[in-house]
């Protein structure tokens, strides 16, 4: 089963494969400038001027297609995440309020970038996102799969699994669920949900390498088991594939080009 052999080629020693992509020229190149260039950042202003910077920041946190979107992420980083009542605060995504606690220029101001996080914690986000979307260009299932094991142990509930469509793309597969179901009332979701898996099992790393192995076998047998090309992800990590963003946020895009129009 290729999925699930690749999955474990891929993560059986994961240190070594984050290691050997940042070594990769492409990308040492672009961790050194943006390592560089960082500390000189002062500013959501300095920020959002250096495209290197900003570029590189967005794909360490999975938004790389929201690079267009300058308005939308000045107004994440502006208001920051300390008002429950800001724009960020308001977003189901979780990636803008990670992004705007790492990069909290509303509570830090100057100082903001003289922390680990966003400096070497920032590189260990784009190489292993990085990772993530060239092994997704092999295989989607196997990007998920990739996603699944860094980002459920932080999951706390089965609401935190709805709101993320990665999360639970991963959940229904393995579950045999009908995407259709996404469609149904929101609580009647979590209740079927929360009847069928325990969330607190996927801080435990051999259930959670058990599930994983789950949906891959799901989705094998759905049919999507299967390599997009000839290559091994576990040899040829380097082709990026753009993630998606969900609806709520491209609303907020709509109306806030109809804001500063």
């Amino acid at each position: 089963m290729n999925l699930i052999s690749d999955f474990r080629q891929l993560t059986k020693d994961m240190s070594t494969t984050l290691s050997t992509a940042a070594k990769r020229p492409e990308i040492k190149r672009e961790t050194d400038e943006y390592l560089k260039r960082i500390r000189n950042v002062k500013s959501v202003d300095d920020f959002m001027n250096d495209q290197r910077v900003y570029n590189y920041a967005l794909n360490a946190f999975g938004l790389k297609d929201m690079t267009y979107a300058k308005a939308f992420i000045r107004k994440v980083l502006t208001e920051g995440i300390d008002t429950p009542g800001s724009f960020t605060a308001q977003l189901t995504d979780s990636r803008f309020r990670e992004l705007a606690e790492t990069f909290n220029f509303a509570r830090y101001g100057t100082a903001t970038t003289s922390f680990s996080r966003t400096q070497e914690g920032t590189v260990d986000r784009y190489i292993r996102n990085t990772v993530e979307e060239r092994a997704g260009s092999q295989n989607e299932n196997l990007r998920l799969g990739l996603y699944f094991q860094r980002k459920a142990p932080t999951i706390t509930g089965v609401y935190g699994i709805l709101a993320d469509r990665a999360l639970y793309s991963v959940v229904r597969t393995a579950l045999g669920l009908p995407a259709a179901i996404s469609g149904s009332d929101i609580d009647k979701q979590a209740t079927l949900i929360a009847s069928k898996l325990n969330v607190a099992d996927f801080s435990d790393p051999e259930k959670l390498s058990k599930f994983i192995t789950r949906f891959m076998a799901q989705a094998t047998a759905n049919g999507g088991g299967n390599q997009s090309s000839a290559a091994s992800p576990a040899i040829s990590l380097m082709q990026g594939t753009a993630s998606s963003i969900d609806s709520s946020t491209l609303l907020s895009i709509q109306s806030l080009r109809r804001f500063n129009r």
